[in-house]
């Protein structure tokens, strides 16, 4: 689909949740926690609406577009402020944007599956599209339950999706096998709950056929991929999905020992990094690949190219 990544922005709250503040409370270790996540800290605090504000008006500012020639925003999150009505409407409010604003939900993966409906915005009359990842899991998550607590945390990205005669999107892969949902499911009112093995063991299954069909039917393999750039839950599950692809730990992005599992911002978080990092030239070929609750999977190849916009 035509259209490109014209600009990015990141939003993480100043409270920094260590390791060593969690042996503290819990029964858990740093060498325990390193070992089976790869995590060593995490960013706890604020609001989705606050943080997805911060990361959209940093990806508006360096996009340089102005707030009023925005179409659409849509709101990746599994943990919105309010049940009515969808934070994508605060975000709307505070970033004064023109057009429509929508929630996505689909857990770990929303992100990619926010993108893919930009794109189709793109594809379908929308010149300018802000898609945005946030998620506040320590709103949900039992602070003395050690199989969750140290994983997940909070933190927001978004970016800005511009009308090109590129070709941004090259290929995606969607989908959702309803039957593993009590395997990572939160009650309204209660708490994650994760089966932690079974969740490892579909989570690599579903990002490497996930991630091959995209690649598949983009006609990119993956010695020719400038940069995988995977959900951020756990270590080992980024190791074994990237050895599984074929694809070398020095091209995959990795920030999940700062962040923690931040679910629907994990991915725009690590890409933003990686282009401020100067990982990314123009023409590059990007895969992105997210699973989560439900389970949803999604991914999708991108040609990187920030100033093609039309």
């Amino acid at each position: 689909m035509t259209g490109v990544i014209t600009g990015w922005g990141t939003a993480l709250p100043d409270t920094v949740v260590t390791n060593a503040d969690l042996e503290a409370r819990l029964d858990t270790s740093d060498t325990w926690i390193v070992e089976r996540s790869g995590i060593r800290e995490r960013r706890i605090g604020g609001t989705v609406a606050g943080l997805a504000t911060e990361a959209s008006r940093e990806a508006l500012a360096r996009a340089g577009v102005d707030p009023g020639d925005v179409d659409l925003l849509l709101l990746s999150t599994t943990t919105p402020d309010e049940a009515v009505p969808a934070t994508s409407a605060a975000v709307h409010h505070a970033l004064g944007l023109s057009g429509g604003a929508a929630d996505v939900n689909a857990a770990c993966a929303g992100f990619v599956y926010a993108l893919v409906l930009g794109y189709g915005a793109l594809a379908t009359g929308a010149r300018r599209v802000v898609v945005a990842g946030a998620d506040v899991l320590s709103r949900i998550t039992d602070p003395d339950d050690r199989g969750t607590a140290v994983l997940f945390a909070d933190g927001a990205a978004a970016v800005v999706l511009e009308r090109s005669a590129s070709a941004g999107l090259c290929r995606f892969d969607l989908g959702v096998d309803g039957s593993a949902h009590d395997i990572l499911h939160c009650p309204v009112g209660g708490t994650l709950f994760m089966e932690g093995r079974e969740v490892f063991r579909r989570a690599v299954r579903a990002t490497v056929e996930s991630a091959g069909a995209a690649l598949g039917s983009a006609g990119v393999k993956a010695d020719e991929l400038a940069l995988f750039v995977p959900h951020q839950a756990n270590l080992r599950i980024i190791e074994a999905a990237a050895e599984r692809l074929g694809i070398p730990m020095a091209r995959t992005a990795v920030v999940l020992d700062r962040t923690g599992n931040t679910s629907s911002a994990s991915i725009p978080l690590a890409l933003a990094e990686a282009a401020d990092g100067g990982r990314l030239a123009p023409g590059d070929h990007v895969l992105l690949s997210g699973f989560g609750a439900g389970m949803t999977w999604a991914s999708a190849v991108l040609r990187w190219d920030p100033g093609a916009a039309a």
